[in-house]
């Protein structure tokens, strides 16, 4: 009975998200409620409090039944809710409740106990912010207040977040279901070792391309990870990488996924949402930092690989290129569509990737490897509303702490803080917002995390001068460096699982092979030209300059170029990639010189060392 009824509610999510993306989405509080109702359903059934436990199986038939009943209740009582402003029934509170009740267990049952209880106590400081004492209490909200607020408008469950889960996030994991099941996954893979599995460290640049490009469109480090992870970590430790160094690599590569254009693992859909930014904007805006995270990632694991001698894979070991380029051209065409009318035709982001969806359908006819039958075509659909689960849930639960922010004016009060401490120093607001967002993105996906936090501190950014697409990418891209950042590495931990090294040794690796790229979100604040802002002539010297920063911070972190480097060279090298960090004439010069200076001494070094190794022959 479970099966079937998994089956139908997943077909119905699917379908319903498909439906609205051709016709037209709904009302947005019924848009968003229909899902997330669907979506609750199916966390119900798929995750059971006991599988074996009769009682506690009833009671979660039960909440299916509530909840159900709570989302009709919600589709009838919105056509009537604007002729009765101000006036909340009784039931309008009953079935507000069991719907915010049912959520919080959902979220609890599916992306962990951290998101659920900061929910429930910000829901608590909502009634009760009046024993808060200091600058962050308030007067306290009813029961009332704060059930119609998170149910009935688009200030609580159903707001932003929701709404990109509902159209955007669902469309686009849709997509991704269709481009896996017709082999995409395995030709990224294909493609990137026919390309550069023979090169020095082969794999790990195997891993960094493969793991990027599926990590963008997946948008989970965690579940990127093991998607990935089993063919490349494999392929690292066959050629030399240790362990944990072949896990943190694979972490950190597929957290990158996250910031890569054109879908930024959703995250650029939900951005648009969150900040009224046109996606194409910020698509656009995102493509030099991410081009510079992954150079750091790839300096990295070449630095590395050079350093112990690594090898890459045999000629006998590699996909034959022409079969793999045929195959990826193939599978690229729906991407190729998929850009051209979002980024080009400036349609709609739902409407691009039903046509990308249709490009697949298209080529399967011509290409009976790629073709999809009946049957692979109800299996993607199934898939795909499981797969929908986590981020939908994440996103509604999330808009219950948005909410409570907004409605308690806690936004406005953390503002004033940073705003406070930024008059002194932009770099110490900038400081406390990178170290807020990693401790929340801790314990939750990236997403949620960045609609948590930006909620926060993107308002005290722009009080400080930080223009609108800045502050918001800032924050998003240090909630994707969660997931690689210790204590809580859960990227790096799942990659730990896959190579059988320590988790936290491979959670330390992961941090410090990704601290290049910890410094991209303030190149990007400080040199706004590194967004495509300004004139091309800024934009080129910008993005010239902090590549050359990236590389030689990838130098210091490893301890390797063309040679390796003590303490006192990595410190001079550190200090000349700082200073490129800040645009300017100056600082630019400066930072080039020592790098100069500093590859004239390592060059001699190498002669020397050179020299003394003939002596010792003779």
């Amino acid at each position: 009975m479970t099966r079937g009824l998994v089956f139908v509610f997943c077909i119905a999510l699917s379908l319903f998200t498909l439906v609205t993306s051709s016709f037209g989405a709904m009302t947005p509080v019924l848009q968003r409620g229909i899902h997330i109702t669907l979506v609750l359903v199916l966390v119900l059934l798929l995750h059971p409090t006991r599988k074996n436990n009769g009682a506690l199986r009833a009671a979660d038939y039960l909440m299916i039944g509530l909840i159900i009943a709570s989302g009709i209740y919600l589709y009838d009582a919105y056509q009537s809710i604007n002729e009765r402003i101000g006036y909340v029934t009784l039931w309008d509170k009953v079935f507000g409740s069991i719907f915010i009740l049912v959520l919080l267990e959902a979220c609890r049952r599916v992306v962990g106990w951290a998101l659920t209880i900061i929910a429930a106590v910000f829901l608590a400081y909502g009634v009760f912010g009046y024993l808060v004492p200091g600058i962050f209490g308030h007067r306290g909200y009813s029961l009332e207040r704060i059930i119609t607020t998170m149910y009935f408008t688009t200030e609580g469950i159903f707001g932003a977040a929701a709404a990109a889960a509902a159209t955007f996030v669902a469309i686009f994991i849709i997509f991704g279901t269709f481009l896996e099941k017709t082999g995409g996954s395995q030709v990224f893979i294909d493609l990137a070792t026919a390309l550069g599995g023979r090169k020095r460290g082969g794999p790990a640049k195997v891993a960094v391309f493969a793991s990027a490009l599926t990590g963008s469109i997946n948008g989970s480090p965690v579940a990127n990870v093991t998607t990935t992870g089993v063919f490349t970590i494999p392929l690292m430790k066959r050629v030399g990488y240790k362990p944990h160094v072949a896990g943190a690599v694979e972490a950190i590569a597929s957290c990158g996924g996250s910031v890569l254009p054109p879908v930024m693992g959703v995250g650029a859909f939900v951005m648009s949402e969150m900040a009224g930014i046109p996606y194409s904007e910020i698509v656009v805006a995102a493509i030099i930092p991410a081009l510079l995270y992954f150079l750091s990632i790839f300096f990295v694991v070449d630095f590395e690989a050079a350093k112990n001698n690594l090898r890459g894979l045999a000629k006998n070991e590699l996909p034959e290129l022409r079969a793999t380029l045929k195959k990826s051209f193939v599978l690229l065409i729906p991407l190729a569509v998929l850009i051209y009318f979002m980024v080009f035709a400036k349609v709609s982001v739902t409407r691009s990737a039903l046509y990308a969806m249709l490009a697949i359908v298209v080529i399967g006819i011509f290409n009976p490897a790629g073709r999809i039958s009946f049957k692979g075509l109800i299996e993607i659909l199934e898939v795909s509303a499981k797969r929908m689960l986590l981020v939908s849930v994440a996103c509604a639960t999330a808009g219950l702490v948005v909410g409570i922010i907004t409605l308690s004016g806690m936004g406005l009060k953390l503002s004033g803080i940073l705003l406070s401490l930024g008059e002194s120093s932009l770099l110490l607001s900038l400081l406390l917002v990178m170290f807020g967002t990693i401790v929340v993105g801790m314990g939750l996906p990236p997403t949620p995390a960045y609609i948590v936090f930006s909620v926060l501190s993107v308002p005290a950014l722009l009080e400080l001068g930080v223009g609108l697409l800045p502050a918001h990418l800032f924050v998003f891209y240090f909630s994707c460096f969660a997931p690689i950042t210790p204590p809580v590495s859960l990227a790096a931990y799942t990659a730990a699982g896959i190579s059988g090294s320590a988790p936290m040794k491979t959670g330390m690796t992961a941090f410090l092979f990704s601290l290049p790229a910890f410094a991209i979100p303030f190149m990007f604040i400080y040199g706004p030209g590194l967004l495509m802002a300004g004139e091309l002539q800024e934009i080129l010297l910008h993005s010239l300059t902090a590549a050359l920063g990236i590389v030689a911070f990838a130098s210091v972190t490893v301890g390797w170029f063309l040679m390796n480097l003590n303490l006192v060279q990595r410190m001079i090298i550190a200090v000349g990639a700082a200073t490129l960090i800040v645009p300017g004439v100056y600082s630019d010069a400066i930072g080039i010189a020592i790098l100069l200076l500093m590859l004239v001494q390592i060059q001699f070094s190498r002669k020397r060392n050179a020299l003394k190794a003939q002596d010792a022959c003779a």
